[in-house]
């Protein structure tokens, strides 16, 4: 019996809702609490210990996703698979957490920072998560993150309390994270088997797993390596909190347009590669393209109109630079949600993952670069306007690339009705804000209500396919409410 896409997407939504929820509870706190330089030295730290915690994890997430979707018809195959990729990621983590060890050692200014964060990287060693969506066990993943977000939400407001709790905050998450990794091994025993360990094969997985590593530890170069670049070359802590918040937001942003349809898609779609089901994988493709380009270019105009009410009313009074910033970031939404697209539908599912790991490489390079060059003149603005260029430098090869499943053509099919849709909207809730002497709070919520109804009308009068298919989808899920009434 084939898992259901729209209750795994379901269940998606549900998690992403949350984590949507939950930095709109945290964030404007922390940001308060910790003041842009705590924000600034949390996030230096941890984009130093991610660089571990991928190491140890090589590319097992994406790789053993895969393997594990391929072969999930046959279980004694599975767990035989699922034991060799977990004891090879435990190797690697038990040599990353040896050397982490020599860094804390090494370190003076952000010693007890990395010490705190320590379990994020024992959090990779018992990462099982890839298991499950291979399976498409979504629910237990939903249900595990969501257990671990409202336990972290709980201990933030408890235990931090001051800008001095820097240390403290670093600890919660990092425990909290590991925390939720080692429950999902309470699930394990309904979805394994027993197998001869004697029979059990590193050395392959440990060859393939690299070629979905490389990708891994390039794409962390424009998403990590701004923020260590950042703290090193300007030695401010403040850039780096302004950077953090800026990047948070369009996080959150892309978390909704899609990262909930990649992750249920992709093991589907591996499964579809599997049996040589090629126009159904095309469909899928273009089909998730175009809802992702309906709320990217929503959110995005939606973000350059509403930017200079919506951060000082979500971080505070010392974050005005950030608004400059997130202007210039939300054509990350459109180039991201593009290239993720084609990763996560196309090329991984297909085995391609060592192709596209060239094009990233590429990207990383030219965004490495890009850095060394902007950040020391201009800083966060400079890191911001390096990942743009090696961004759509990765996703204009990996539109040509596609061999069809993806073209130009269809791109701008799908995207210039979205525009024309969102100019007049970004315009009118750019003129609220400047115009409108009330609370913050108060014309952000119009101007959200306002922008949403001028996007959605202009869709629905230039007849988008997609707006129509959201508001049969919104019907009938009413009229079942009404039926089991």
């Amino acid at each position: 019996m084939q898992p259901s896409l729209k209750k795994n997407y379901v269940y998606r939504i549900f998690y992403e809702i949350l984590k949507i929820i939950t930095p709109f509870i945290t964030a404007p706190y922390v940001a308060r609490i910790l003041e842009p330089d705590g924000v600034g030295i949390y996030s230096y730290s941890y984009s130093v210990v991610t660089y571990f915690m991928l190491f140890a994890a090589l590319g097992t997430v994406s790789y053993g996703t895969r393997e594990i979707a391929q072969h999930r018809d046959n279980r004694q195959e599975a767990s035989k698979l699922f034991w060799e990729i977990e004891i090879l990621t435990i190797i690697t983590s038990g040599v990353c957490l040896v050397v982490w060890i020599g860094v804390i050692l090494a370190s003076t200014q952000h010693r007890l920072y990395f010490l705190a964060l320590t379990p994020f990287l024992l959090s990779s060693m018992f990462d099982i998560s890839w298991y499950f969506t291979g399976y498409e066990k979504i629910k237990n993943i939903v249900i595990r993150n969501s257990m671990v977000k409202i336990l972290g939400i709980a201990l933030l407001f408890l235990l931090v309390r001051r800008k001095e709790d820097i240390v403290r905050y670093c600890l919660i998450n990092s425990s909290v994270a590991l925390f939720g990794n080692l429950t999902m091994w309470l699930y394990l025993p309904k979805l394994l088997d027993k197998i001869n360990f004697r029979e059990i094969k590193l050395a392959r997985h440990f060859k393939e797993t690299l070629v979905y590593f490389i990708p891994t530890i390039a794409t962390s170069i424009y998403t990590y390596l701004d923020k260590t670049l950042i703290g090193v070359i300007t030695g401010n802590a403040f850039q780096n909190g302004y950077y953090e918040e800026g990047t948070k937001i369009i996080g959150i942003v892309n978390s909704v347009v899609f990262m909930a349809v990649n992750s249920v898609m992709g093991a589907r779609i591996s499964y579809l590669f599997a049996n040589d089901k090629i126009d159904e994988i095309k469909h899928k493709i273009i089909h998730t393209v175009d809802f992702v380009y309906l709320l990217g270019f929503g959110a995005a105009f939606g973000i350059l109109g509403i930017a200079s009410r919506f951060v000082p009313l979500f971080f505070g009074a010392n974050y005005d630079p950030v608004v400059n910033l997130l202007s210039i970031m939300v054509p990350l939404i459109l180039i991201i949600g593009t290239s993720n697209c084609l990763g996560s539908l196309y090329y991984t599912p297909s085995g391609q993952r060592k192709r596209s790991a060239k094009v990233i490489v590429l990207g990383a390079v030219i965004n490495l670069c890009l850095n060394l060059i902007f950040i020391p003149k201009f800083g966060a603005i400079g890191a911001t306007a390096a990942s743009i260029a090696a961004e759509s430098v990765i996703t204009i090869i990996y539109v040509n690339m596609s061999a069809g499943f993806l073209t130009w053509k269809k791109i701008v099919e799908l995207s210039y009705k979205r525009i024309i849709a969102g100019i007049p909207m970004c315009l009118a809730v750019f003129a609220l804000g400047k115009t409108l002497n009330m609370s913050h709070i108060v014309v952000v919520l119009l101007q959200v209500m306002i922008g949403a109804s001028i996007y959605g009308t202009i869709l629905l009068i230039e007849k988008d396919n997609m707006i129509y298919e959201l508001i049969d989808i919104v019907k009938n899920y009413l009229k079942r409410i009404r039926s089991t009434k």
